[in-house]
């Protein structure tokens, strides 16, 4: 079978979905690699790389998805709403396709895909269990997403984050509030910490508690109890809006003691809830930061703009999105380990595996001749159950 790689056409993406390390484990279970020639270059991978590890260099997209039996990529149409459906003339009955799919986010985009015949495989559906770990690629982006924040943030304040004793007198440390103590804000919180900051972290689920202090961080507590904080699968639970609307009312207080409020709560397939209000923000010292992550489905900052740096009475509110792709080569390396352990489960002996008892393969599996297929999105867009799979 032929794993296909092609190059990223989101806008400003620079990743790319294997890298030259990973192919002579593909190789070693029965996959050949085809990589549009040019696709690893703004990652940091040459065309030569590639081919010195044994990979077919083919000159242009059409010519990947033409001979590849599975195409790999990152942010597949779904993920891709600018440029993704071009793709999907190039698609064959069969064809499989691995990558950021958004299933939750538009149930006409993820029919078209369906519409296509394509098997494909959303990569945001894996399950959160010990075995799948090694696949779990948000938690990858997601870990990259916390540190590059902290980055931006210490960038962007026009203060210092350690404490520094100097001829010139005693510096006091930047405080730091990161909201969400996910993969990503743990990340944050762990990263600025190394940067000397005065770190604090909330998260409305009380299990959080332990991972932030193991840090080194002070855990927010608040006289609120969240119902039914997180789902099965680890992933947290929106909440009704009056609990939302106290969480906004005491977190406010602990907003205006930090300089740096760096913002993660997402919830799977539902608008990021608003926890910084405008009067927050105003609440705030000039020169203060939001680096709001959950920017792309919404933000959590009532007034952060996707894709914009904005400056509110003084507090700069940075709503970038895809902050991954802007540490390409590691970005690349993490995603390529996380789907060459996907890829060795699906493509045993260089055969297609689709066996519906595994529940990384069946909770992944988005489409399938020519349904949608996934028992759990099929729920979210109110399609009805389709018969029992074998």
């Amino acid at each position: 079978m032929i794993v296909g790689v092609v190059k990223e056409s989101f806008p400003g993406e620079r990743r790319i979905a294997l890298i030259p390390a990973a192919i002579p484990n593909l190789a070693k279970a029965g996959l050949q690699v085809m990589v549009e020639a040019g696709a690893g270059w703004e990652a940091g991978y040459p065309d030569a790389a590639f081919a010195e590890k044994g990979a077919t260099l083919a000159p242009d997209r059409a010519a990947v998805f033409a001979a590849a039996d599975i195409i790999a990529q990152v942010l597949s149409y779904g993920s891709n709403d600018k440029t993704g459906r071009a793709d999907l003339p190039l698609m064959r009955r069969d064809q499989v396709l691995i990558g950021f799919l958004r299933p939750l986010g538009s149930k006409e985009t993820v029919q078209e895909i369906a519409r296509t015949g394509a098997i494909s495989f959303s990569v945001e559906l894996m399950p959160r269990t010990t075995r799948a770990q090694s696949m779990d690629a948000l938690s990858s982006m997601a870990t990259i997403c916390g540190y590059k924040a902290v980055l931006i943030a210490a960038n962007t304040l026009p203060r210092l984050f350690p404490m520094m004793t100097t001829a010139a007198g005693t510096i006091t440390p930047g405080r730091v509030l990161v909201i969400g103590a996910g993969v990503a804000g743990l990340q944050a919180i762990a990263t600025a910490k190394r940067l000397g900051a005065v770190i604090s972290g909330y998260d409305l689920r009380p299990a959080a508690k332990e991972q932030v202090q193991s840090l080194g961080a002070r855990f927010v507590e608040l006289p609120i109890e969240a119902k039914d904080a997180q789902d099965a699968g680890g992933y947290a639970k929106a909440q009704d809006e009056s609990f939302y609307a106290r969480q906004r009312e005491l977190l406010g207080r602990v907003i205006a003691e930090n300089d740096v409020v760096i913002t993660t709560a997402v919830v799977p397939g539902k608008k990021a809830p608003v926890l910084v209000t405008k009067e927050m923000v105003h609440g705030m010292a000039p020169g203060s930061v939001i680096v709001d992550l959950a920017a792309e489905r919404g933000g959590n900052c009532e007034l952060t703009r996707p894709e914009e740096t904005i400056v509110v009475n003084g507090v700069t509110i940075v709503g970038e999105i895809n902050l991954a792709s802007t540490v390409p080569y590691h970005a690349s390396q993490m995603y390529a380990r996380n789907l060459v352990s996907f890829l060795t489960l699906l493509a045993k002996g260089g055969k297609l595996n689709l066996n519906m008892q595994d529940d990384i393969i069946r909770e992944t599996l988005l489409t399938q001749g020519g349904e949608v297929v996934n028992a759990r999105v099929r729920e979210f867009w109110s399609l009805p159950a389709l018969a029992t799979r074998a």
